[in-house]
């Protein structure tokens, strides 16, 4: 009776009161956590250490992830130049579109962690989209199953599914880490950044050297086998998810707190609506616009350059694709000399390293880097073709006659000296012509003998004359060369057939060529470079050994069967477009400057952003910080296409944008006051407190009675 009582009384008051005042209840657009998220829970230590045994879990998932990742890019630009045979500058296009996509889409992951499904749960679901994109792409790489076009579409929806798993998950996955972390635990999180780069860049060292191997080595449907180079990755990162769930009754499971720049348009969106609905004089004005819320409430060139240098390092011969494994092998090297070494070597010296300046000294590391890498590129184009330009075509006499030949064009001031019987040629000749193709006189003089023939020449073509003996008499032969080396590094080889009959020839076991007689020229052949001592020639007289010898990196070859003797094919070899001379390891200084920037910066940022971002923006900044990778992937896409130049010149512009933008960037980082990790939590716990009572003020409202 007495509660029942109290109760009344209780009831009475409560009534009264709300005759007199009107408590409105304002949200603070946080309401406390839906569903199960044990955020307390703290995991089981490693080896007794301040480390938690979950962040083994998060470190093997981000290895095969990158394992998976880098492997399939690894042999990207190689995929569309070879299978789809796309030019340079589209392949450099779409390759640069879809690595920009890929840190375009980590705000969406960010948007689906922070406001919605949490970070564990959506590194679950975007990377069952990942493996779905890697089964797709690694079909479409099947030569056999449709034409072209089924083979890009494919390969096209395989890569969008990709960048939207590998960048959705790719700023959850690092925060995720750092979650697992107690606060007072700050020194190991730091730490944690470091091994965490480690296993992306031991991910990225393994699969870009095997993935070239099981793109070249392997031979499937009669090629390259690009379906097993994206089949593995494509295994790997299933193995990337079930380790992570298995990991799962580990973790430390921060609820979704609501993504901060999204709830600031929201907020302004609504206070503009409310604001456009409530125009009538009789509604009092309030004291600032957003008040009116109240109510309611974030590279590929490189490969390339490779293609075009010597790749023979005596005891193993590097693909063009296989040479980024530096980049992750130095970054494992870096890593613990700088964290171990040089940054406390640096604290000795009473120097105050800061994160923005460990940045800084980053950039300007990779700027260096592309300026060697623009010097690299000058030295290789001085062993290239010249360039052809209208009305001018390139010219040389290849003299397969027993005796010395004059040779005169008409209108044109060549050849001074007698070409000499098999003489090696020397560099193109350039013709000037009067348009875009003219016919032209040839005049040659052999032996007190003068013989005329007539020939169009085309304007940027390149020609060889050959001129031979015929039936007791002097004869000639235009054919087209080249107009460019060979590309990914490969050697380039036509066959002219002295003989009176037709051959066949057979390269290796693959190539057959069929050359008719009497000087009548092959195609070319592209060849991987190497030794080829053990080949074919099927005449009518019999089968014979063909010896080639070595075809060099992005050479160019003519070779003369001259004749049968013994039980071999004599030949004669020339070299039509000189081979690589420019060798690969010449890129080491600029990937040992672009690794120990990334080291500086990458790292650095990717720590320096966790510890500045408040419980609500940790994904969005990560993903805010993977979008400057995205912006540059974009620069390069737009410097590709729109505004073509000299590689050299690209990577010259590149290092200028590096400085220019450190200048801004130290500017800035001048004037920024960093935020104590600390005092950050402190905050955000009281802000937590604050919205779990779902209140952020009470307005008074009279009512009558």
């Amino acid at each position: 009776m007495v509660g029942d009582k109290a109760r009344g009384e209780m009831n009475a008051f409560q009534r009264n009161e709300s005759k007199e005042t009107l408590f409105t209840f304002i949200s603070a657009g946080d309401d406390p956590p839906k569903g199960d998220f044990p955020v307390q829970k703290k995991s089981p230590k490693l080896c007794g250490s301040n480390y938690p045994l979950s962040i083994a879990f998060i470190v093997v998932n981000e290895f095969c992830e990158r394992f998976s990742y880098y492997g399939m890019r690894a042999v990207l630009t190689l995929y569309f130049l070879s299978f789809f045979h796309w030019d340079e500058n589209l392949s450099t296009a779409v390759y640069h579109a879809f690595s920009a996509l890929c840190y375009f889409t980590p705000v969406i992951g960010a948007i689906m962690a922070d406001s919605w499904l949490g970070k564990y749960k959506t590194i679950i679901y975007l990377s069952i989209v990942y493996v779905v994109g890697h089964l797709i792409k690694s079909v479409g790489a099947i030569p056999s199953l449709g034409n072209q076009a089924v083979h890009v579409i494919l390969s096209m929806v395989g890569l969008f599914l990709i960048a939207l798993g590998t960048g959705g998950i790719k700023p959850c996955v690092s925060a995720f880490g750092g979650d697992q972390f107690e606060e007072e635990h700050t020194s190991e999180r730091n730490k944690f950044f470091s091994i965490f780069y480690l296993s992306i860049n031991a991910g990225s060292l393994i699969s870009t050297f095997v993935t070239p191997v099981l793109r070249g080595d392997v031979k499937c449907f009669g090629e390259d086998c690009y379906a097993l180079a994206f089949g593995v990755p494509a295994a790997l990162m299933v193995l990337a998810l079930v380790v992570f769930i298995a990991g799962s009754g580990l973790y430390r499971k921060t609820p979704p707190q609501g993504n901060v720049l999204l709830e600031v348009c929201k907020c302004i969106g609504f206070a503009i609506k409310n604001r456009l609905k409530n125009r009538s004089p009789q509604i009092p004005k309030r004291d600032h616009w957003l008040d009116w819320a109240s109510e309611k409430y974030s590279g590929s060139r490189w490969t390339l350059q490779a293609t075009k240098m010597n790749a023979d390092f005596g005891i193993y011969v590097l693909q063009p694709d296989q040479m980024q494994f530096l980049n992750p092998l130095l970054i494992l090297v870096f890593i613990p000399i700088f964290d171990l070494g040089l940054y406390p070597l640096i604290n000795m010296c009473k120097f105050n390293f800061t994160p923005i300046r460990k940045m800084a000294t980053g950039m300007i590391l990779a700027g260096m880097a592309f300026g060697l890498a623009a010097v690299v590129e000058v030295k290789i184009n001085e062993n290239d073709m010249p360039r052809l330009v209208p009305e001018e075509s390139l010219i040389r006499v290849l003299n397969l006659a027993k005796n010395p030949v004059r040779v005169t064009i008409q209108d044109q001031d060549l050849f001074q000296q007698p070409v000499e019987a098999f003489q090696n040629p020397v560099e193109y000749s350039k013709l000037i012509l009067n348009g875009e193709e003219q016919s032209l006189r040839f005049t040659l003089q052999h032996q007190g003998l003068s013989l005329d023939f007539n020939y169009t020449v085309k304007e940027k073509s390149v020609y060889s004359l050959i001129v031979f003996e015929a039936d007791g008499s002097l004869s000639s032969r235009l054919i087209t060369d080249l107009e460019a080396k060979p590309e990914n590094g490969l050697a380039a080889v036509r066959f002219i057939n002295g003989l009176s009959e037709d051959v066949n020839l057979t390269i290796d076991n693959k190539q057959f060529i069929a050359v008719q007689k009497n000087y009548s020229a092959s195609e070319y052949s592209l060849l991987e470079r190497d030794r080829y001592n053990n080949g074919k020639c099927i005449t009518e007289m019999g089968e014979f050994t063909l010896e080639l010898g070595l075809l060099d990196f992005g050479a160019s070859y003519t070779i003369v069967i001259t004749n049968v003797s013994g039980g071999a094919v004599k030949t004669w070899k020339s070299e039509d477009i000189k081979s690589n001379n420019v060798h690969m390891a010449w890129q080491l200084p600029q990937y040992l400057l672009i690794s120990a920037g990334e080291v500086m910066f990458s790292i650095t940022g990717l720590a320096f952003s966790y510890s500045q971002s408040p419980a609500s923006m940790k994904s969005v900044l990560q993903a805010g910080w993977l979008l400057t990778v995205a912006v540059g992937n974009t620069l390069v896409l737009v410097v590709a296409q729109a505004a073509p130049m000299a590689q050299w010149a690209e990577f010259v512009l590149f290092t200028v944008l590096l400085f220019a933008v450190c200048i801004i960037f130290s500017i800035m980082g001048y004037f920024y006051v960093s935020v104590d990790p600390e005092d950050l939590e402190e905050k955000e716990e009281k802000r937590e407190t604050s919205s779990r009572g779902n209140m952020i003020s009470l307005v008074t409202k009279k009512t009558k009675l």
